[in-house]
């Protein structure tokens, strides 16, 4: 049976069999093929997350493309659960987005489910979920997007724009099918049941807003396709267009676990850590080096199965670079202590420049609301 592990939207255990959890959720590969139907509608340029591979899985990718083809309607929709401060890997969804939105000049969709978020966790008030909705915010728009093609949506403060959907959708799913998808059970309050409906919403919404067929592209991490697999369950019923989406793989966390773990603040390199905590984390980061400088010159380490690789790979766009540190690390010729000192500056000057532009971002937060542009 192999490794055992569990993948929820709320939480995941175990070392994860990407291959094997693509044919458990039923999604495709993404394939050569796809790759090159993208490079043939971007004149060769397909973002360095898609063409390494950390972007892998999907539902509906190449209806999307088929349409950018003809030059149909389409948007971009992901979004946040906000229930504390933003790690590096909340954002890389959101920078392979941005690439997305600036290739194809598309309008953008961002949920913040503040809801979700107040019902399905213990220990949060709704005012905490909220606020920290707009405390992330202003981590995305730092990434660049400008406010005519990104939209956000605080669920409970703009809910009217979702709520006549989601009643649509709601009435299409039964209880059974909630459970049995998201593993409830008689024990869990009703808006948590309910609550799928409105993120379900949000992937129909700009059909309404544009008053056209506009289907949806969803990068985002492969926890979240249950929702989403719903999605493409209903919507043909509700004279909607199938929400496709494009599905990552998780970022490890720095002490070895397979996916970084708000429970252990040392896995996770916070948007909101300074320079100095940066750096301890990284130099005590778990590696795939030898564990002597003899050993790793002599027998040479195993970038595979490497963290601080990992984080090399997701935030440096130079591939031959890349490539140089996963061959020296293999070769003997990089040591993991001078790896990690790489890192830090690729992740120092990232950080720095992103609080940069998170504080520029807290006097232009509302022109992004959806509210602003669809009143």
């Amino acid at each position: 049976m192999g490794q055992e592990y569990a993948v929820t939207p709320w939480e995941v255990k175990g070392k994860v069999d990407y291959l094997r959890l693509a044919k458990e959720f039923g999604v495709q590969l993404l394939t050569e093929e796809d790759l090159s139907l993208l490079r043939d509608l971007t004149g060769n340029d397909v973002h360095y997350l898609i063409r390494r591979g950390f972007f892998y899985a999907h539902r509906g990718f190449r209806e999307i493309m088929s349409r950018v083809k003809v030059g149909e309607s389409w948007a971009l929709y992901n979004g946040r659960g906000p229930s504390g401060d933003l790690h590096v890997g909340h954002l890389v969804p959101w920078i392979l987005t941005k690439w997305f939105v600036d290739k194809f000049n598309v309008h953008y969709f961002f949920e913040l489910t503040d809801d979700e978020k107040f019902l399905v966790r213990e220990g949060y008030t709704l005012e905490e979920t909220n606020r920290l909705a707009y405390d992330n915010a202003l981590s995305l728009i730092a990434l660049g997007f400008t406010p005519d093609k990104l939209h956000i949506i605080v669920d409970t403060d703009d809910v009217k724009y979702l709520y006549k959907i989601a009643v649509k959708v709601a009435k299409k799913l039964t209880l059974s099918t909630v459970k049995n998808t998201f593993g409830f059970t008689d024990s869990n309050n009703i808006g948590a049941t309910f609550f799928p409906a409105i993120e379900i919403a949000v992937a129909f919404l700009p059909t309404e807003l544009f008053g056209k067929e506009t289907p949806v592209l969803i990068p985002t991490a492969i926890d979240q396709d249950p929702y989403f697999r719903l999605a493409r369950d209903v919507a043909e019923s509700l004279n909607y267009p199938k929400p496709a989406t494009l599905y990552s793989k998780f970022l490890p966390g720095l002490t070895g676990e397979d996916k970084m773990s708000a429970s252990n603040p040392d896995s996770a390199l916070y948007v909101n850590d300074d320079d100095r905590e940066v750096k301890r984390k990284i130099m005590n980061a778990f590696t795939g080096g030898q564990p002597t400088v003899e050993l790793q010159r002599r027998l040479g380490g195993n970038p595979d199965s490497c963290p601080v690789y990992r984080y090399h790979m997701l935030l440096d766009d130079n591939d031959e670079a890349v490539k140089k540190i996963y061959e020296d690390c293999r070769g003997g010729r990089l040591l993991c202590g001078e790896c990690k000192l790489m890192l830090y500056d690729k992740v120092k000057s990232f950080l720095s420049r992103h609080r940069e532009m998170r504080e520029k971002a807290k006097d232009k937060l509302s022109e992004y609301k959806v509210s602003v542009k669809f009143n």
